[in-house]
């Protein structure tokens, strides 16, 4: 195994995973069942409605994150995350991008003068 692939990146991986298959579980079934996905996640009653509200803020509050911290530690092809997370689901993108900021963060701590920028 890789040194950079420390107990927290492959935390956020293992969460990464069940984000992605537990998001396209129930997007398969909702394809299948061919449901309005877009019309049941504001229309459900108030308590989908507040979940929907409470995620899409949390996610672009995520997408800020990931393109400020990205650029901070100097990784390359930040918009990739946002990108997938449309093709895929936040709840898979973000924590893979946590994983690859902690491998990023384990090599930069391994070279010599090279703290990342502080914002």
């Amino acid at each position: 195994m890789n040194r950079d692939w420390t107990p927290l990146p492959l935390a956020y991986l293992a969460l990464a995973i069940a984000g992605l298959v537990g998001t396209w579980t129930f997007n398969a079934l909702a394809i299948i069942q061919l449901r309005d996905y877009l019309g049941d996640l504001v229309t459900s009653g108030p308590a989908v409605s507040s979940i929907t509200v409470d995620l899409l803020v949390v996610a672009v509050a995520g997408c800020v994150f990931i393109v400020v911290e990205a650029r901070r530690l100097g990784m390359r092809r930040a918009w990739l995350y946002i990108v997938l997370s449309g093709l895929t689901a936040f709840a898979f993108t973000f924590p893979l991008f946590l994983a690859m900021r902690q491998r990023r963060l384990t090599v930069l701590a391994r070279i010599p003068g090279s703290a990342p920028m502080t914002g």
